[in-house]
């Protein structure tokens, strides 16, 4: 019997969900030493990998650079564990004694990861862990235009696991892409999250499929160089930023904004660093291929170098050029430049000072940007701190690169390619999401008032203390002893 694609996708993911059902049932019933140990497997396979995958990659989509694939592969792997290899995860996570509460960790179970082209290998390195450390198993659904490399991602994992002594079917890749298949994934009843990342239209369908996920919206980011910046550290670390994976990271700026009394020392600063100022036909010519018809952005362009646009639209520029800049006149739909641009394009504004600079940064936000990131320039404590309490942004970066501060690169952030935007950007958190936002908390509290002759509450639970370290232990014994997982719906 020969399925139709569509068809044929479709019994593919119900097959994977039933195979990643049974293996996340047995991963459950580790412990969270037996689960680092596969968490670690996983990292070193990753790190391993990372510049096979990073030139995987770039040469299957097209976008970017092999080297900073590369890079978000050793954040997704080495990096990330680092960071999350002494969390507390599963089974007892936390004993207050005072309030004889205990907190136990428990997986949800099958975790959906969308997956973007413009970052394929790094998000299912990140996914895979995050997912794993936490208990759950991870069934991958690919951008059609990134499927060799995430797919070939998924084996470099599925080996890991083998060695770990685990299932390969804790992570799995549909082969038959389609939205049919997507849709049944996050639809099906036994997934219990969908970790979104990619288009806005993909994160709706996520969050309105019915099953619970965390998306990401898109990034919008402002950089705002205050009067009393370090007009070169913040130029040059603007240019670090967009230019890494030629602005693949969602977190990249995409507009310049600066205090009237040094626009001249920043457009020097700018130019010298190899920034290219288009003004007339030329720049006619980059606008009229950065959107599709609907204002979309056009993916021709995405991940892209200045000359590869350059070249693809026959505008001259000059030698060692590396990013295109516009003085835009405006924000809005009709303004190209005001809006996210994941490639070497960014828009430039000029402001009268820190307040104009305030509500432009505002309006560049809401005109799709609202929730996620936003990065300022300055020496001045007093105007950071007023910009950092009126803006809509889950990450307030200060003098630092947007890309490298907001993924945990360069900052104390946690290592994350899923960035959440809160609730004002149509995200379920606004925190760069890690394991911990892949696990429901079991409280188990204990009675405070058990002798109510025993005078006052504190005195009574004085009287009633409980060694609540003890009581773990006994529980998870009793546990083991039954074989009972603490995982699972």
């Amino acid at each position: 019997m020969i399925l139709d694609r569509d068809l044929a996708s479709i019994q593919e993911v119900r097959n994977l969900v039933e195979r990643a059902k049974k293996a996340q049932k047995q991963l459950a019933a580790l412990d969270q030493n037996q689960i680092d140990r596969v968490t670690e497997q996983l990292y070193l396979a990753g790190y391993d990998h990372a510049e096979a995958l990073g030139k995987l990659a770039n040469e299957e989509t097209g976008f970017g650079k092999w080297e900073d694939k590369m890079a978000k592969n050793i954040l997704a792997s080495k990096d990330l564990w680092e960071s999350i290899k002494s969390m507390k995860t599963i089974g007892i996570m936390e004993s207050i004694t005072e309030k004889k509460v205990v907190k136990i960790g428990v997986p949800m179970g099958l975790i959906a990861g969308l997956i973007p082209s413009t970052n394929p290998t790094s998000t299912v390195l990140y996914k895979a862990l995050i997912s794993i450390k936490a208990g759950n198993a991870l069934i991958v659904s690919p951008h059609p235009s990134a499927l060799n490399c995430i797919t070939e991602t998924v084996r470099v994992l599925q080996d890991a696991l083998e060695k770990a002594g685990v299932s390969r079917d804790l992570i799995s890749c549909i082969t038959k892409p389609t939205m049919e298949a997507t849709e049944a994934l996050m639809k099906h009843k036994d997934i219990n999250m969908i970790l979104a990342t990619g288009g806005t239209a993909m994160v709706k369908a996520a969050y309105s499929s019915g099953t619970p996920a965390l998306g990401v919206g898109p990034g919008n980011v402002p950089a705002f160089i205050e009067r009393s910046a370090d007009i070169e550290d913040a130029v040059e670390k603007i240019f670090r930023s967009k230019n890494f994976d030629y602005g693949t990271v969602c977190a990249s700026e995409q507009a310049i904004v600066v205090d009237a009394p040094i626009e001249q020392d920043v457009r020097k600063a700018v130019t010298q660093r190899g920034g290219y100022f288009l003004t007339g036909e030329a720049l006619e010519k980059v606008k009229r291929i950065m959107e599709r018809p609907n204002g979309a952005m056009n993916p021709a362009i995405v991940g892209r170098s200045a000359a590869y646009i350059a070249n693809l639209v026959g505008i001259e520029i000059p030698q060692g050029t590396t990013l295109l800049l516009s003085d835009e006149p405006g924000v809005g739909k009709e303004y190209p430049f005001s809006k996210e641009k994941l490639t070497q394009l960014m828009g430039f504004y000029v402001v009268k000072d820190w307040k104009e600079g305030c509500s432009l940064s505002y309006q560049l936000l809401e005109n799709g940007g609202l929730g996620h990131t936003l990065v300022i320039h300055s020496r001045d404590e007093k105007v950071i701190q007023a910009f950092a309490l009126e803006k809509p942004v889950s990450r307030f970066l200060v003098n630092t690169p947007s890309t490298h501060g907001a993924v945990g690169l360069s900052t104390g952030l946690a290592p994350s390619l899923t960035l959440g935007c809160g609730t004002v950007g149509g995200s379920a958190t606004s925190d760069n999401v890690t394991p911990l936002h892949l696990l429901n908390v079991r409280w188990m509290a204990y009675d405070l008032e058990m002798n109510q002759s025993l005078g006052t509450k504190a005195q009574r639970q004085a009287d009633a203390t409980v060694d609540i370290d003890q009581i773990c232990q006994q529980v998870m014994q009793a546990l083991q002893n039954k074989n009972i997982s603490l995982g699972g719906k």
